[in-house]
């Protein structure tokens, strides 16, 4: 069977960009987004995330403080929006004026939370904002026995959780949703960490292991294909 090759763009990356000055409140954002099994990047000032905005990285949501150094949120946002680029974007302020919360809604944010605020609130926002970007997608893969539901990340084997863990779930999310084509260790890496952090080819091929014990009880196998990348399928032997 000839093999099929997935490009940067039908491999789909989620992706956040988090634009937030206080370091204690952007690490645990930072932190909580990954855990979801999102791919992060951070910035903290306003110049440096309408630079990374403009640039050719794409991001499935901006979650964009106002009171940012250097280039406040409004401008980032209308920046944003002039360059006719329609990602989601979440604005967290401490401003609770009805003034501020209209023009950063008529800016072109899609939704405004006030700080403090709930973490499991706004994880329930993103979600709801991502998912209503994959409208026409279809957001339950299935191979063999098992299936993978990508907005309420959960995979299961006849119906019975598989119990993964954060990067367990987005490497079988990269796989599932390209199955039967190559996927690439680049890609992989590219979708579990952040361009700050530092990881190895070798990250990836320890959570090829842990999950191909998992998945064996489905049928479902994950090839190598060396100097290549990996495939997950469910075909017999005979014809890989």
């Amino acid at each position: 069977m000839p093999l099929k090759f997935p490009t940067r763009e039908t491999l789909k990356i989620m992706r956040i960009l988090i634009a937030e000055d206080d370091e204690v409140l952007a690490d645990g954002l930072s932190q909580s987004m990954r855990q979801s099994g999102y791919a992060v990047d951070c910035v903290r000032d306003g110049l440096s995330a309408k630079l990374i905005l403009s640039g050719d990285q794409p991001f499935d949501l901006v979650i964009l403080d106002l009171g940012l150094p250097k280039m406040d949120g409004f401008s980032v946002l209308r920046s944003l929006r002039e360059s006719n680029r329609q990602v989601p974007v979440i604005i967290l302020t401490a401003r609770d004026a009805e003034g501020d919360r209209v023009k950063g809604l008529d800016l072109g944010a899609d939704d405004y939370m006030i700080k403090p605020f709930s973490l499991p609130e706004l994880e329930a926002r993103v979600r709801a904002l991502i998912r209503r970007g994959q409208c026409g997608v279809n957001p339950v893969y299935s191979c063999g026995a098992l299936t993978f539901d990508s907005v309420g990340r959960r995979a299961a084997i006849s119906g019975a959780t598989l119990e993964l863990t954060t990067r367990e779930l987005s490497v079988l999310e990269a796989l599932m949703s390209r199955i039967g084509w190559v996927v690439s260790k680049e890609q992989l890496l590219e979708r579990l960490y952040s361009y700050s952090e530092e990881a190895s080819n070798n990250a990836i091929e320890v959570y090829i292991h842990r999950l191909r014990k998992k998945i064996e009880p489905a049928g479902v196998t994950i090839r190598t294909i060396r100097g290549l990348g990996y495939v997950i399928d469910n075909l017999p032997a005979a014809v890989r």
